[in-house]
């Protein structure tokens, strides 16, 4: 399991890196309402799920205690296994001594599922366990069956956090007990949702779930704007301890934008509640998110030579979403360039060859890599040799003359 899983992380790396090098750009949106929310916690975050703008944010990379928003990670992590075909969601799963609080001290006076030594739970159920009831136990007996034990769990855990780009994270618990040098900050955790939103969706609407019942106890998620009735609330997660304060991390939804919402080291249980209200109802009110460039269609075209056609189409090989103030789309303008001052054939579908700009005002807002659309495989031996003595007298004037 731990192998194979790790196999498939770092095949993600390669993939992810040109991605986090484009989308997640940490600049708080410079361009947006001069008001921003002002908040009393620790650090926050307030990031665009589709463009991965940070619209506002405070102390987004300082290193604080996430408590059970390690669970998302733990979350992550089955995901990817169920997503994988290493496990299924029907399977049952035997609890062991180590997840029974009774016996292990360091689950006594913690959130439970209530589990018992010996117990037959399916995945699903432990899955539940762990999103909707925080239930300590149940993320260690699903580590231990995921990947053995909760140590090599862990270690997954941090090769994810490595693949997604999570700079200032580590964990060391699958629950998110108070573990020294265990940290995330703001903007990690921004990105890590993002990252359960978008990879394991099926695992996402499991934080949407407001009550599960298990041996007959009910429990009701502790994210309570779930219920709210001004937002589209659907996740994520609080976390809370004596040291970590009160930790809370939401998503909403207002068509077709979705916003992601950090709070961290709140005071009190109902203050990460109203504040997470007001950076999501601030975000909403202030920007859009556009995709003025979709995947399915060219940006641009270009000459391409020593290849078996002359031109070449240009692009993104996803939508390209641009989170900006309401009321300015029509101020949102493109540029492109090329990494080299022309295109040379062998071309493979989706390689990068250049950036696309966006501009408001003429200020730079995003960036998108330009990629091929069509791969391009190289011409006949003349039409090479005649692209080759056009290349070389074209840059022999261009020294010459400019």
């Amino acid at each position: 399991m731990k192998q194979s899983l790790m196999t498939k992380i770092n095949r993600l790396t390669n993939g992810l890196s040109l991605l986090f090098i484009f989308v997640f750009p940490i600049n708080v949106y410079a361009d947006g309402p001069q008001v921003t929310p002002q908040l009393d916690v620790k650090a926050y975050v307030l990031m665009d799920y589709h463009s991965g703008k940070v619209l506002t944010a405070n102390n987004p990379d300082e290193r604080l205690d996430p408590a059970s928003l390690t669970k998302i990670m733990t979350s992550y992590v089955v995901g990817q296994a169920i997503k994988a075909g290493k496990i299924s969601v029907n399977d049952l799963v035997t609890v062991g001594e180590d997840a029974w609080a009774t016996g292990n001290p360091v689950l006594h006076g913690s959130s439970l599922m209530f589990l018992k030594p010996g117990d037959r739970v399916s995945v699903l159920d432990l899955n539940r366990g762990i999103v909707i009831q925080s239930g300590n136990d149940a993320c260690i007996a699903l580590a231990d069956y995921v990947a053995g034990s909760q140590t090599v769990f862990v270690d997954l855990m941090n090769q994810y956090v490595t693949s997604l780009g999570l700079k200032n994270t580590h964990f060391k618990t699958v629950h998110g007990l108070d573990s020294e040098g265990q940290f995330s900050t703001a903007h990690d955790m921004a990105i890590l949702t993002q990252a359960l939103i978008r990879d394991v969706p099926d695992e996402y609407l499991l934080h949407g779930e407001k009550v599960f019942t298990y041996n007959k106890i009910k429990q009701f998620n502790r994210n309570r704007l779930l219920w709210s009735k001004n937002l589209q609330v659907d996740g994520v997660k609080t976390g809370h301890t004596s040291g970590a304060g009160y930790n809370l991390i939401t998503s909403a939804t207002n068509s077709p934008m979705r916003l992601i919402a950090v709070v961290l080291g709140a005071g009190s249980d109902r203050i990460r509640f109203t504040e997470s209200e007001k950076l999501l109802n601030w975000g909403f009110r202030f920007f859009t998110t556009v995709i003025p460039i979709t995947a399915d269609k060219p940006f641009t075209t270009e000459k391409v030579w020593y290849g078996n056609r002359s031109t070449v189409l240009l692009g993104t090989e996803k939508d390209a979403a641009i989170t900006i103030p309401k009321g300015r789309e029509q101020d949102l303008k493109t540029t492109y360039s090329l990494n080299s001052d022309y295109l040379k054939a062998p071309l493979r579908k989706n390689q990068v060859v250049g950036t696309i700009n966006f501009f408001l005002n003429d200020q730079l807002i995003d960036k998108r890599p330009l990629v091929v659309k069509q791969a391009i495989d190289q011409g006949g031996f003349l039409s090479r040799v005649w692209d080759y003595i056009v290349v070389t007298i074209s840059s022999w004037w261009k020294a010459l003359f400019g």
